[in-house]
């Protein structure tokens, strides 16, 4: 095929079967971990983001190139889940913004466009890691983008485009020294690959039956009617929720500032709002007495694409009981893995507790479904894990209701010392999120689980069925059961500077194998306080933290 101008249908059926492929090979890319260790979830974080993407192209068959692109990039922002995924929507965010007032592109159109998503990826991550998503990314961009000339096709970009990408997802090997010595390559940047290989056999013909799961909207829950009858009383309000095109008959959409929707917000009363701006496009969230007011004041700066009002009585997913009266002076959003240390974050004043898995991060808007329901003026949220910081860090970055303050807690342990610190009381808000910084910094933690493969990292050999200690990204014991892989880490430390030993012991973990290990703790360890809880995760024996 030759394929001149991409269109909206063409882009459409490009993301379905990049979509496609990556779902694939989800499994494969969840199996590509550093560590033998069976919690990869790479794969079915990219699928999810991309399927939250498409979720949002049902009825966009017949839209321009801008629209489909639009629709899109707002459908990833918002699905995007671990750290791969959160990069991986960033990238379609900027590739959207070379295409925003495309109805269709050629070759070098899109390779401009793709460049504006190196710029914004790379611009989502703190300290940017080459031999990642990021770098395939770019290099195989700036390949393809050098390689065009005046008759290249959109086929010629995407081969030059999948060609790049597997020279260089070869080399991620030879830039983080880490993939080599485990024998993978960066299981973010594959996936990858997967979408370009995919994009691109959908654009030379390739047809796909691929059917995205849809996800649940927020709100979408069966209405009854009954529960608000004749003589009921407003006490709720309305969850009012609308995209707005922004038009230059109006304002201008290249400069607007989306303060001026929170302060019309503020202004009209409106609680638990999540406002954001992407190119021309608002996107609003409030509950508001008055959702009329809302609407007409917001229709001063453009037109609305879509608009959803809901009566909060009458039994959708944002309840009234999830919806105090009166904000609170500030809030905590723990994430927890396994049932025990939910609880455990509930019982130690986490207001709202996001589960996960080894196989399930959650999304960006999972995090802002829980910033909403906190109704506080400020936020402090706990990641806990370091796939999971850059999901809470963009949902921290749309919601608007509050000031969220993200500590990048890496772990469960850090979440639990963090925690320890936060006390009802306390009104500098800066103060209480730095000592929680320093708390999560300040412990000294691993996690003891199975090998499910052999391996040789960091200078230790493991065979399948040992159980090793992981800490600080690194393997520091190997041993033959779950219990010496505890005791063997714990000599390693200095006991002079411990004073405290916390054990949360997973799902599979028996009471006996519970009970003999905290025995052989205080016969070795006796001058420390030894306390165990039943954390109930997956995957992980143990999770130990010392302080």
């Amino acid at each position: 095929m030759s394929t001149r101008m991409i269109d909206g249908a063409c882009f459409a059926r490009m993301l379905l079967g990049g979509a496609a492929l990556l779902a694939s090979h989800a499994e494969e890319l969840n199996a590509m971990n550093v560590f033998p260790v069976s919690d990869g979830d790479t794969g079915t974080n990219m699928s999810r983001t991309m399927e939250g993407g498409l979720s949002q192209l049902e009825d966009a068959s017949g839209e321009a190139l801008a629209d489909v692109s639009g629709l899109f990039a707002r459908g990833v922002l918002l699905a995007a889940r671990g750290n791969s995924g959160v990069i991986l929507s960033q990238i379609f965010a900027g590739i959207n913004e070379g295409l925003s007032s495309c109805g269709e592109v050629s070759a070098a159109e899109l390779a401009r466009a793709y460049k504006k998503g190196i710029a914004k990826a790379y611009a989502a991550v703190q300290n940017p890691t080459e031999g990642t998503i990021l770098t395939v990314f770019r290099e195989s961009t700036e390949y393809a983008a050098e390689g065009l000339t005046e008759d290249s096709t959109a086929e010629d970009f995407f081969r030059l485009h999948v060609e790049e990408a597997r020279r260089s997802l070869a080399a991620t090997k030879e830039l983080l020294p880490v993939l080599a010595e485990a024998g993978v390559v960066d299981s973010g940047a594959a996936g990858y690959l997967y979408i370009a290989e995919g994009m691109y056999g959908a654009l030379s013909g390739e047809q796909t039956d691929f059917e995205p799961r849809r996800h649940r909207e927020p709100g979408g829950a069966e209405v009854d009617i009954d529960r608000f009858t004749r003589d009921s009383r407003l006490e709720f309000g309305y969850c009012t929720e609308f995209l707005l095109r922004l038009t230059t008959a109006k304002v201008d959409p290249d400069t607007f500032d989306i303060k001026t929707v929170l302060d019309m917000l503020e202004e009209l009363g409106g609680e638990s709002v999540v406002a954001y701006k992407q190119d021309d496009i608002v996107k609003v969230h409030v509950h508001t007495f008055t959702p009329g007011a809302v609407l007409a004041r917001a229709q001063e700066f453009g037109e609305f694409l879509t608009v959803k009002v809901e009566n909060m009585s009458l039994g959708h997913s944002e309840t009234a009981a999830a919806q105090p009266e009166k904000k609170k002076k500030y809030a905590v959003v723990a994430v927890a893995m396994g049932d025990g240390m939910a609880a455990l974050f509930s019982q130690m004043g986490a207001d709202r507790v996001i589960a996960c898995s080894p196989s399930s991060n959650p999304s960006t808007e999972e995090f802002l479904e829980a910033f909403r329901a906190c109704a506080a003026e400020e936020i402090i949220v706990l990641p806990n894990h370091k796939n999971i910081i850059l999901a809470a860090r963009q949902a921290a970055e749309l919601f608007g209701a509050s000031r969220v303050h993200v500590v990048e807690s890496r772990s469960m342990m850090q979440g639990y010392s963090a925690l320890s610190v936060i006390t009802p009381g306390i009104t500098d808000m800066e103060a209480l999120a730095e000592s929680a910084r320093r708390a999560a910094q300040s412990v000294t933690d691993f996690e003891v689980t199975r090998a499910v493969r052999d391996a040789s990292i960091d200078g230790k050999t493991v065979k399948s069925g040992d159980y090793i200690a992981i800490s600080e990204g690194k393997i520091a014991a190997c041993a033959g059961s779950a219990e010496d892989a505890v005791m063997d880490m714990l000599e390693t430390l200095d006991a002079d500077l411990c004073e405290i030993i916390t054990l949360f012991a997973g799902k599979n973990v028996t009471a006996e194998r519970r009970a003999g290990l905290t025995e052989r703790l205080k016969e070795s360890f006796g001058e420390l306080e030894v306390t165990v809880y039943e954390g109930g995760q997956d995957v992980y024996d143990y999770y130990v933290a010392v302080e």
